[in-house]
């Protein structure tokens, strides 16, 4: 366990050099960019450190491990958690080395002395959110050329095989898609009539865009219209040889079945609004405390400077 210790020498050799330094220097870049170097080593290593740990509580057997969800709630916290720290450490690092001032008063040290851990805070965000978007581009790209290469080979196999089903050729796992094979699969003990003669006879690819659309033009109402209902039984019925009264009945649950699919979707997306939204909230707070916590470790780091107190971590009175 780390134990921190710290004493103050008030020797007349241990007083501080104050100087001031030029007119335009009122900020020391270097203690801040060391301070946001520092806090984000110290990010990646207690965040290497949570994702390990991460995967030690987890298990992809049944009923073992923690759930997903408070997975989710203990990562959240423990990010949170390392954000503050690491740029609290950063902002101590920024105030213990900056210059001090000779003819600062006490209000206007302070406030410059925070200032630089505010520096460093801000410094560490930029950079931080610079590296998150050039990752997640890369990881976009790399998706987007895999995806093109796989099109491109099914396409190219499709082609090098005329025989190959259009239904091979490509999947569609539109609701709608669905709908419209619950429809026209053939009825129990029926077959499906020839190609030739009647509306219904028509290829599946010559159906189901009119199917589509009168389902897309009844899926916000409670019940199917009535002539689409009785147009789309005709057509079943037609295709699949069923009575009309059961040709009737399947398209009524093929469109319940739509609706209820389209239903689901609505509530996942509207899920993950909600998830999002929290998430988007306790990252801006999460982003504030740690703002302050970079503040107020600068100013830690400056009095300790001032005060020329020594810090002893493991027992050691060097900085490491």
């Amino acid at each position: 366990m780390a134990v921190v210790t710290s004493t103050t020498t008030n020797s007349p050799t241990a007083a501080v050099i104050a100087s001031d330094p030029p007119g335009w220097r009122y900020v020391d870049w270097g203690p801040i960019i060391v301070g946001t170097l520092g806090a984000l080593a110290f990010m990646v290593v207690l965040m290497t450190f949570g994702g390990a740990l991460g995967l030690s509580v987890v298990s992809p057997q049944p009923y073992a491990g923690l759930s997903g969800k408070a997975l989710a709630v203990l990562a959240g916290l423990y990010a949170a958690l390392v954000h503050v720290a690491s740029f609290s450490a950063g902002g101590y690092l920024a105030g213990r080395m900056r210059t001090p001032w000779a003819t600062s008063d006490t209000v206007e040290k302070h406030f410059r002395d925070g200032g630089h851990g505010f520096a460093v805070w801000a410094l560490g965000v930029v950079v931080g959110a610079a590296l998150a978007l050039s990752g997640v581009s890369g990881v976009v790209k790399a998706i987007s050329g895999a995806t093109t290469a796989v099109t491109a080979a099914g396409a190219a196999g499709a082609a090098a095989n005329p025989q190959t089903p259009a239904a091979l050729q490509q999947i569609s796992m539109q609701p709608t898609d669905y709908a419209v094979d619950r429809l026209l699969a053939p009825g129990p003990g029926a077959a499906a009539p020839a190609a030739a003669g009647g509306a219904g006879t028509g290829s599946r690819a010559d159906l189901a865009a009119p199917i589509a659309r009168a389902f897309a033009a009844n899926i916000n109402n409670p019940q199917l219209d009535a002539r689409d209902r009785t147009w789309l039984a005709s057509l079943v019925s037609q295709r699949t040889g069923l009575p009309q009264a059961d040709a009737e009945k399947r398209v009524d649950e093929a469109f319940t079945e739509l609706k209820a699919a389209e239903q689901k979707a609505r509530d996942a997306a509207d899920k993950a609004r909600k998830a999002t939204l929290i998430a988007g909230f306790l990252a801006a707070a999460t982003m504030a405390i740690g703002a302050a916590a970079a503040c107020a470790g600068a100013a830690l780091g400056a009095r300790h400077r001032d005060e020329r107190t020594l810090v002893a971590l493991f027992g050691s009175r060097r900085f490491w």
